[in-house]
């Protein structure tokens, strides 16, 4: 393990891709913690109270990295609710259907699986949606000044980016089985269950995933279109137009609504 981070790193930095540091800190941060983890998760999963204040924690925790990757500004907290609002749902109805038992032990991987795709698929679209937004500013302030309102100006613009957030899941929906053996699957034959219940609980999983995945995507995108997260670099008129549409104008005066239109240029 310590070559496999080594080799990284020093490949990171003769690349020049500036990824060499982060990646040592991450491998010492994973080490850290699923140390942690795996020294209180027996007393934690025998208490469901326990297994649902962890979840919380889970929650938080990969809002506040998704918030990061977005921005640098506190608007960054937002993330919280696509990464909250689409995974609890959907592992409440499993444990309600009887599908996921109700026990930390069953609970708590299942919510770590969803909770860190939604992660990474709210971090992925508002990072893409901004930086889009950012380089294509011009179009946008033409828009305005049109007299469209802010978040469809931005969302023509901002939608097919962020929307390439859901390539990772949907390829590895597309591939199972013939590129990839993902954890879910590997881990239940490990664990003594048939190929067929193995594949079953992952195709699930992999199912799960792609749904809340699309469902935080599209939160994702409406956040930055209408101002909810931002950067601080981002002119404040755009962003009160978008978070109070109709109100403001390019001009400073009321804008109209409007239906979306062709992005100019």
């Amino acid at each position: 393990m310590v070559v496999a981070v080594l080799l990284g790193a020093a490949v990171a930095w003769a690349a020049r891709l500036g990824t060499s540091r982060a990646t040592v800190t991450a491998a010492l941060r994973a080490t850290l913690q699923l140390g942690v983890v795996s020294m209180l998760i027996g007393g934690i999963v025998g208490s469901f109270a326990l297994s649902a204040l962890f979840v919380a924690v889970m929650v938080v925790v990969a809002a506040r990295t998704a918030g990061r990757r977005m921005t640098g500004s506190g608007s960054g907290w937002w993330a919280a609710l696509p990464v909250a609002v689409t995974p609890l749902p959907v592992v409440g109805a499993l444990v309600l259907a009887g599908v996921v038992p109700a026990n930390g032990i069953s609970v708590i991987p299942t919510a770590g699986i969803l909770i860190g795709g939604t992660m990474t698929a709210t971090a992925l679209a508002g990072k893409r949606a901004l930086d889009e937004l950012e380089a294509r500013r011009g179009e946008v302030e033409a828009a305005l000044s049109l007299g469209f309102v802010a978040r469809d100006a931005a969302i023509e613009i901002a939608r097919p980016s962020a929307a390439s957030a859901l390539v990772p899941v949907t390829d590895q929906t597309r591939t199972v089985g013939l590129v990839t053996l993902p954890g879910a699957f590997v881990g239940m034959l490990l664990g003594g269950a048939s190929p067929v219940q193995a594949g079953a609980v992952q195709l699930l999983v992999l199912v799960l995933l792609l749904a809340v995945e699309t469902v935080a995507v599209a939160l994702a995108v409406e956040l930055v279109c209408r101002g909810r997260i931002h950067r601080d670099t981002e002119p404040a008129a755009i962003r009160a137009e978008r978070a109070h549409p109709g109100r403001f104008s390019a001009g400073g005066g009321t804008a109209p609504r409007r239906s979306p239109a062709p992005t100019p240029g």
